[in-house]
């Protein structure tokens, strides 16, 4: 039932656990306020009846037993909560407003509680008393006390309150607990009813976002951010296999036939060799395009964040330059660099020199009389441009570009797979950075942005 199940929440045991924590310390508090009160008033009637007795005392050994008596009567008569009685040696009343001695053992300090009959409105009711008893010179006993019924009232007053306040502090938090705990336990099945959808193969689902910006907003954000990075990687196998499917297909049937009908016939040695030299160059393609996509999916996976370390990336694009200069130059391709100096990046130094060659030799490939290649420190952080002059790319291939496999009609015919730029988009996301394909009027500007380290 929802009940039950509401009850063995852990948020509901959470809110369980404070409020019973609340409850102890509320209940604290509340003896503390009732055990102060309670014994301020005790204290304020023990003061009278000390100052009383005290002043009675005063009264008998200046003015004997004649002036007590008449003291006593007087204030007998004008005093309605204070209790006075003056007895002889056996007890016996001699002055007061107290029928008779109380029945009761006299304790530590001369302090007795009693309860006696007082006439309220014609009617005989039973009060509670508290007094003082005080042996006078001469074998007289003297009582002093109050009439504490309406202490005892207020006091119980005040514990009743006190207790009825406490157990409505619970009911109420109790049901705070109930209503928090649902509104909790709500906003979590709706992360796990997302998840199992997820699960039963509905990748599109998301998990809905409130716009309270609390924790489990911002955990539903990331959870989100997480689901389409699933997504966009499950994609990427999916497009990975069907364009192995479809574009390593030709050159193993290529492969396969030429040996199968350099097997048909006898050849010579050297028609032989040639058949497996092309041989070993198709297969060499393939190695250099599966190594391709295992840098892809490297790249992608994220594992690799932990081999990343501080470097110059200046001085790494002087090193790829270098060994690039060569090819450039045999094709009357001339590289300029600028390269700032103090530049500083948290990289992995094998994928970014990868990336950076990638595209100095889509550069050379298809780049026309000079290549420019800059690295300099701007407000979005570290920038990385390589600029040609070469045929370009439309606009509305810039983005086809950046897929795997993908090769626009003009490069078919060279050599390539078709995951230079793929790995190059892969490399930036690792380092949380921005790739962006630019007109350089006339070629191609690729920009490559970084977060400074």
């Amino acid at each position: 039932m929802p009940s039950l199940r509401l009850l063995r929440t852990y948020t509901f045991r959470i809110a369980l656990g404070y409020l019973g924590l609340f409850g102890l310390s509320g209940a604290a508090l509340i003896f503390f306020v009732f055990w102060s009160t309670a014994a301020f008033i005790e204290r304020q009637t023990d003061a009278t009846i000390n100052a009383e007795i005290t002043g009675l005392a005063e009264t008998y050994r200046s003015r004997g037993l004649p002036g007590l008596s008449v003291i006593i009567e007087e204030r007998s008569r004008n005093q309605r909560q204070s209790l006075y009685l003056l007895a002889d040696g056996a007890f016996r009343p001699i002055a007061g407003n107290l029928d008779g001695w109380p029945r009761t053992e006299t304790g530590e300090g001369g302090w007795l509680e009693f309860r006696f009959d007082r006439a309220v409105a014609g009617t005989l009711e039973e009060h509670a008393a508290r007094a003082r008893h005080l042996r006078l010179a001469g074998d007289f006993q003297l009582l002093v006390g109050r009439d504490v019924e309406d202490r005892n009232q207020v006091t119980a007053r005040i514990r009743r309150s006190l207790v009825w306040s406490l157990a409505a502090l619970l009911g109420l938090g109790l049901g705070g607990a109930v209503l928090v705990s649902r509104g909790t336990q709500r906003r979590l099945e709706a992360i796990n009813r997302t998840s199992r959808e997820i699960m039963a193969g509905d990748l599109s689902r998301r998990i809905p976002v409130s716009g309270s910006g609390d924790e489990i907003a911002r955990l539903a954000v990331n959870l989100n951010t997480m689901l389409d990075r699933i997504e966009r990687l499950m994609a990427g196998m999916r497009n990975v296999s069907d364009n192995i499917a479809h574009d390593l297909r030709t050159p193993l049937n290529r492969m396969r036939n030429r040996i199968e009908v350099a097997l048909m016939e006898e050849h010579s040695v050297d028609d032989y060799r040639t058949v497996l030299d092309q041989t070993v160059a198709e297969a060499g393609t393939l190695i250099e395009t599966f190594n391709a996509l295992l840098a892809i999916a490297r790249a992608e996976s994220g594992l690799l964040r932990r081999e990343m370390e501080p470097l110059d990336p200046a001085q790494l694009i002087r090193d790829v330059v270098e060994l690039f200069e060569p090819a450039a130059e045999d094709t009357g391709i001339r590289i300029t660099t600028d390269l700032g100096n103090g530049l500083s990046l948290r990289a992995h130094r094998a994928l970014l020199s990868q990336a950076i060659s990638n595209l100095l030799d889509n550069a050379i490939k298809y780049g026309a009389n000079t290549i420019a290649v800059s690295a300099f420190r701007s407000e979005e952080g570290i920038v990385v441009r390589i600029a040609d002059s070469g045929p370009g790319i439309a606009p509305k291939d810039r983005e086809k570009v950046l897929e795997r496999f993908h090769r626009l009609d003009a490069s078919r015919s060279s050599p390539g797979s078709g995951l230079g730029l793929s790995l190059v988009r892969a490399v930036a996301r690792l380092h949380d950075g921005n790739l962006a394909l630019e007109d350089n009027a006339p070629g191609l500007a690729v920009t490559l942005t970084f977060p400074a380290d």
